[in-house]
């Protein structure tokens, strides 16, 4: 008795495509690199398999049935698409193929995101990137849920098992004055020089780590700043400095944010990383290539004069 619902395995798929095509046994064996009478015992069981004779065979011909003849454009089909589901995955496993979803900060996407995006698309086109911005809490988050593949954040971070940050760059920090101020025209400033300032800064609340490194940098300045305002955001703290309530400091690329009312004033020696923060323990070839992208990128990006 035929069982009708047993399918062909691919294997067999090929070598009825091979006698097909050559209608011989002899000439289809011979490119198989198999047995003539190996390859036509492995058509009788799949002709045993389907309940259908595929082959009218004699000593002088061999001549496709109908239902071989219906069978031939179904099966280069099934391989066809065989084969693009096996080149799909490597191509997956390779990181060729996949969805990579990134979060960055605000502070970050100025000049290091835009030529990370661009050069990640012209690398792996067939590659999709998803980018959001969020507070360096939320990228924490993002990336230890899994929620997140990675982030382009700032130090200082937690230092805690769960994260693999990795430094790709570093970037110079300056003081943030409004127009107009005493300090304005010099070339450079030292923390130090800035004591006697009113300061805004953000809310202790938005990421622990920065504002503890805050602390440490004031009290080696040899002061504690006298905050007067806090801000939600780089551009709420820039908006700040340019209405005149206070002074605040900022990587250097925050100048692209806000065009007047403030003036950048290199500090000595004050750099800040730029950092790539995936998940401990976790990892997708899609988003090693995306680490790749971005050391590669991070490693032709001067932000020593941004803006």
């Amino acid at each position: 008795m035929h069982n009708r619902r047993v399918l062909p395995e691919l294997r067999e798929l090929r070598y009825f495509l091979a006698v097909a095509d050559t209608l011989s046994f002899a000439r289809a064996a011979e490119t198989l690199h198999l047995a003539p009478q190996g390859l036509s015992a492995a058509v009788r069981r799949l002709e045993d398999k389907l309940g259908v004779r595929l082959f009218e065979r004699t000593t002088r011909a061999v001549r496709l049935t109908d239902a071989g003849t219906a069978l031939v454009p179904a099966a280069r089909r099934t391989l066809a698409e065989a084969e693009r589901a096996v080149a799909a995955a490597r191509r997956a496993a390779e990181g060729e193929t996949g969805v990579v979803h990134v979060g960055f900060l605000g502070s970050t996407a100025n000049h290091l995101l835009p030529p990370v995006v661009r050069a990640f698309r012209e690398r792996h086109p067939d590659a999709e990137l998803r980018t959001e911005e969020a507070s360096m809490a939320s990228l924490v988050a993002g990336v230890r849920s899994g929620r997140l593949d990675a982030a382009l954040a700032r130090e200082p971070l937690l230092d805690d098992g769960t994260l693999l940050v990795e430094p790709v760059l570093r970037e110079p920090v300056a003081a943030v004055l409004p127009a107009g101020h005493r300090l304005a025209a010099r070339p450079v400033l030292a923390l130090a020089d800035l004591a006697d300032e009113d300061w805004v800064l953000t809310e202790r609340s938005s990421w622990p780590p920065w504002h503890a490194s805050y602390d440490a940098d004031f009290a080696r300045a040899g002061f504690t700043p006298r905050v007067v305002g806090r801000g939600s955001s780089v551009p709420n703290l820039l908006a700040l400095v340019a209405a005149g309530v206070g002074v605040t400091r900022q990587p250097l690329s925050a100048r692209t944010l806000r065009d007047s009312g403030v003036v950048f004033v290199p500090l000595e020696g004050d750099s800040v990383a730029v950092v790539l923060l995936r998940a401990a323990g976790r990892s997708r070839p899609a988003v090693d290539r995306f680490a790749e992208v971005v050391r590669r990128v991070a490693a032709t990006t001067d932000l020593s004069e941004t803006g």
